[in-house]
This record gives structure tokens, sequence and C-alpha cells, in this order.
């Protein structure tokens, strides 16, 4: 199955200088997509938030000290956050494919990533309206070998208690596997997942059955504002460019896909020169080894991805409105963001960047958007921003729903906080808090044997040094005011933004609208 959006990213990890094991679930469309960034979830800690300012209505001297801290004797041993990066190993198989390994020995299990250059923007090499091709070869890929049919694949699967999926995204195509440590599950688990890659069956009827739920899937599309607006986003912000179409495809697609097409793309792109391997658990070196050769030696050795072509961004401001029976008006805005940073220069460049839009548009109650436009102002319940770095550029997003008759204020009052924060940078205390919670953040993110896989595939992906994870502290450290303050100047163009909104009235009817 492909990811729930391609575009929906948790704003910590979308920010491209923050290690993450989804960044590279760049996340990209599918048949939920749901795009404005966690609404619903914002929506409960803005009733949490409201109980909290009314327990503490009563009048407090804010500015008096607290008592309290006085007689907490264990603040006097205080000492600065020291974090341990895991012990990162690099190797290659005999095929060439670049191997990390990471050995955890806390539990007996292994996580194992597989990921190649083959996301949805290559579906139109294989076919010029080939649209969903990546995401249904990858649906297809658990759906039997041509040893084992449909059923007796996930009997095997469900028999040895595995975890063993494969999805599509944007730029990348992944394989993963999580299994118990011991010879028992793990030998059998990597046989079914070498069979998936070298031998799937692609059954003429298991195809059409998917395809027909899939079409369904894509009509309810339809009633989702979020998906309309994801849609229409990222077709007006990429054009031409293989980004611009959903991974999942569309309703004009989907029913031309052929088997033929999902032989081809596995042959052209799940193949030994294009992909990456990440092992993370209970195994030594030479047991990691062992299984790097094991999940690769059957692979095709084929010949890597051309490099994607960069989008042009749009030369003035577009608005787009898509009439929608709804009391409520989502809003996307944004455009064109950056690559993936793959030198020390841009990578701090990023992490300049991520802490500014932090404080500008993070999720939390203390953004600037958030803390105008919906404590303020009262015109959404959450708001929030992210950039989403991929091979090409990736996009830069804020969104929010808003009621109808509030859409053009709440659109107008967002790009007012936005050009003042352009104009007058944010303040050293702002940037202070931001790049604290950063570094204490950062440790969770290789808390768990999924977490570190995650980091380790998506650094393999993107060809990047085991630096820019060990250096990332100091990355943060190394942030200034005045360099966060320029980089959010160079970045952001609010006055060519992309908007698309979607509900009842059109906010721009009475307006000269640039359509």
């Amino acid at each position: 199955m492909t990811q729930n959006s391609d575009l929906l990213q948790n704003r910590k990890k979308a920010c491209s200088s923050i290690p993450s094991a989804t960044a590279t679930m760049q996340k990209l469309s599918h048949l939920s997509v749901g795009i404005l960034l966690g609404l619903t979830t914002l929506t409960a800690q803005a009733n949490t938030t409201g109980a909290e300012e009314y327990r503490g209505s009563a009048a407090v001297d804010t500015s008096a000290p607290i008592a309290a801290l006085s007689k907490l004797t264990s603040l006097d041993d205080d000492k600065p956050l020291t974090v341990t990066i895991p012990t990162i190993q690099q190797f290659k198989t005999k095929a060439g494919v670049p191997v990390r390994f990471v050995q955890t020995t806390a539990l007996p299990i292994v996580d194992i990533d597989l990921r190649f250059n083959a996301g949805s923007a290559r579906d139109g090499s294989i076919s010029n309206t080939g649209f969903g091709i990546a995401n249904m070869t990858a649906t297809m890929l658990t759906q039997g070998s041509k040893r084992l049919d449909e059923n007796e694949f996930t009997r095997a699967v469900e028999t040895l208690g595995i975890n063993l999926n494969s999805s599509a995204y944007k730029d990348m195509f992944i394989v993963s596997l999580r299994s118990l440590s011991d010879d028992k599950h793990l030998l059998p688990a990597v046989d079914l997942m070498t069979q998936m890659l070298s031998e799937p069956a692609f059954d003429d009827s298991i195809l059409a059955r998917n395809k027909a739920r899939l079409l369904v899937g894509l009509q309810q599309q339809k009633q989702d504002p979020n998906s309309l607006a994801s849609i229409a986003f990222s077709k007006a912000l990429y054009g031409e460019h293989p980004y611009a179409h959903p991974s999942a495809g569309t309703l004009e697609s989907v029913p031309t896909i052929e088997k033929q097409q999902l032989i081809d793309f596995k042959n052209r792109y799940l193949v030994a020169a294009n992909a990456s391997v990440a092992i993370t658990g209970n195994l030594t070196l030479e047991q990691a080894k062992k299984l790097a050769e094991d999940i690769t030696s059957k692979l095709p050795k084929g010949q890597p991805a051309t490099e994607l072509p960069e989008p042009k961004p749009l030369s003035q401001a577009k608005h787009i409105h898509i009439p929608f029976p709804s009391t409520q008006t989502t809003v996307l805005m944004g455009q064109l963001g950056d690559k993936r940073a793959t030198d020390p220069q841009s990578q701090q460049k990023q992490t300049n960047f991520a802490v500014g839009n932090e404080v500008l548009a993070g999720g939390d109650f203390n953004a600037r958007l958030m803390t105008e436009i919906r404590q303020n102002l009262g015109y959404t319940y959450g708001i929030s921003g992210s950039m989403n770095p991929m091979l090409a550029r990736g996009p830069y997003q804020i969104g929010f729903s808003t009621r109808n008759d509030k859409a053009r204020a709440a659109i107008d009052a967002s790009l007012a906080v936005i050009n003042d924060t352009l104009e007058k940078g944010i303040t050293s205390t702002e940037m202070r808090l931001t790049t604290d919670n950063l570094k204490n953040s950062f440790p969770m993110g290789f808390a768990s044997n999924a977490g570190i896989n995650g980091l380790l595939g998506m650094m393999n992906f993107y060809q990047l040094p085991n630096s820019y994870l060990t250096d990332y502290v100091k990355r943060v450290d190394q942030v200034k005011l005045s360099e966060v303050n320029q980089t959010m100047q160079d970045t952001l163009k609010p006055d060519d933004f992309l908007i698309v909104t979607v509900g009842q009235e059109d906010p721009w009817k009475d307006k000269k609208t640039n359509k």
C-alpha cells in the first residue's frame, strides 16, 4: 500500500535538517490524503489548551520566582545533554548494494529496510499515462509469488508473525521486514522477502480486483476536501513534472494499468544498481553481511535510475478555488521548497530554515501562525507548515481549515504574519527555545529499532554521510539569528504563493484573481 499522504509530514520530520525515520517517507498521495497536518489532533490539543487556560485564569504574578524550585536539589546536579549516536557500520554486497547496519541487542528483533530509487515519479517512464504503476507494483508484491499463491503467501507471513510490506512514494520504493532474530523466524522471513522481489505473481485476477478497489477509493476522494486540495496543489505547483500526479494514480489512469507494465517497472527499477539496504537489530556484523547478501543476490544488476528534472517555480501568485458543499474551507498555501541537502553548507542552511520555520509555522501553540490565526483571531483550530525536501525540489506548504465566511480573512491574516516575520525576523528568545527543543527531542529519533532503521534507510537513499547524523547537534548549535532570518527571507516568497481553497464560497470572487 502507498503511504497515507505523499505530502503529510510530522513537522519535526519534515524539516530537512531534522533526521527522521520517515523523512524519507516523504512522504506524497494516497486514497486518504490528510494534508492538513493533523487538524484532528490539533483540535484535541486546542480543547485541552482551553481547559488549561481556564484553570489558570486566576490572577497570578508571572514575574515572581517559583518558590518550589529552590527546594529541588536535583537541579544542582543538572548537566548538559549528552547524546550517544548509534554506531553505524557500512559495507557493500557483492552486487555493489550499499548497506548500513546498527547492532542492537536489547530485543530479539531485526528490522530490514530495502529502498529503491523507484517511486511514482518513474511511472511516466513506463507509460506516458500510467500514473499509479509504482503503487500497484508495491501493492501486488505482497499478494503472492510464483511459488506461493496469495493465500499461501499471506498464511506464511502470519504464521511467522512478521511484518512484510512494500510501499511506493514519490521518490522511493520501500520493501521492509521486521522479524524475530532467531534463524527459525528470520531465515524463512527473508526467503519470503526475496520471493516477492524476484518472482512476484502479478496475478491478472488480483490485478483486476485491485484496480476495482482502487477506483472506489479514488471516487471517494472526491468527497474529501483535503484530498481535493492536495491533488490540485501538486498539479498546479508541478505542472508537467513527475511529482505532479498522485502516487495512487487517477480515475483515468488506473483502468489502463496492465500486468506487463508492472513487470517492466520491476525489471527496470527494482534492481541492485538502484538499491540500498539498512539493517538494525540483534545480529553480529557477519550475520548482517550474510543477510544483506541473501536479500540482494537474486536482484538483477540493472542500471541506476536517471536523475529527476528540477521543477520550475511559479513566476507569480496563483489562486485556485474548488467548490465543495461544506461549512468549512480547506486552505493550502505554499511554493516550491528545497531538495534534500547533501553537503554540509546546504545542510546548515536547511537547519537554519528549520529553526525559523518552527517559530513561524510549527504545530505547537507557541508558533506565530498558531498564536495569531488560532488563539488571537479564532479562525481555525490548527495551522502549521513544513518543508518536504526530496530528490528534486519538494513543496513547502501551510495548511488549515476555517469557516467559509472567514476564509479570505484567515488567508490574508496568515500572509500578514509570514510577511511580518520575514521583515522583522524571529527573536533570539524564540530561536533559543526552538534550538533547545530540537536538541532535546533529537535522541527520540533513535529510541527504537524502527526509528534507527528509518534513519539509516533515509541516509542511504539520499547518500548522506554518517556525519549527517553525528553532526546534527553541532549544526543546531551553530545556528545564528542573523543567518536564520536571512535564510527565511531567501527561501519564502509569500507574494508568489500558490493558494488552493476547497469550500462552499470562492474567497477570491470579489477580487481580481490569477488563475
